[in-house]
């Protein structure tokens, strides 16, 4: 059985391919952001599931406590397992992740956002799937990122939230699954 080869982490390298393809940046950081959860982040997804389940097995939605679980178990095994890493690069004809390929005529603006601790690089695609692209920078920073990518796509300073992404902050703030560390 053969390893994957994984190339070396790259903060910046300028090389020309025989195609005329200019790699810019290329690193590896994990596929999505991660931290890791504790005893009471798992305690609280569980009284949470269980009163909803007493709900809907009151209404005699069973079909939709199957679909409560469902979810429940895929968020908890994402939430207890940690992402490989991925190899990213961004050349001047677009933007490779692994084996996946975006041109620059299929993506739209780009943004970041921290989430879980992390710095995440936003990719909005003017396709309605994937939508957008989140990208961990890892060990780049922002702006060096940002210099790199200005010159092919807008950069927008400011996104204003969706109705989910507001509706999912308030009800993280108040039923919060985890104490904060402070």
């Amino acid at each position: 059985m053969s390893e994957l080869h994984h190339p070396p982490h790259h903060e910046h390298e300028d090389t020309e391919h025989e195609n005329g393809v200019r790699t810019l940046l290329s690193w590896s950081a994990p596929g999505r952001p991660y931290s890791k959860r504790g005893r009471e982040f798992y305690a609280g997804v569980a009284l949470q599931v269980l009163l909803i389940s007493i709900i809907l097995f009151l209404f005699h939605e069973y079909l939709l406590m199957l679909t409560v679980f469902a979810l429940t178990f895929l968020s908890l095994a994402l939430s207890s397992v940690a992402p490989r890493n991925f190899h990213y690069r961004i050349s001047n004809q677009g933007i490779k992740i692994e084996d996946s390929f975006f041109l620059w005529k299929e993506l739209y603006d780009f943004y970041f956002k921290r989430i879980s601790g992390m710095d995440v690089l936003i990719i909005r695609t003017e396709a309605l799937i994937p939508g957008e692209l989140q990208i961990c920078l890892g060990d780049l920073t922002r702006d060096h990122v940002r210099h790199v990518m200005v010159g092919y796509l807008p950069y927008r300073e400011v996104v204003r939230k969706t109705f989910v992404e507001s509706s999912g902050d308030w009800l993280a703030k108040n039923f919060p699954l985890e104490k904060k560390a402070e």
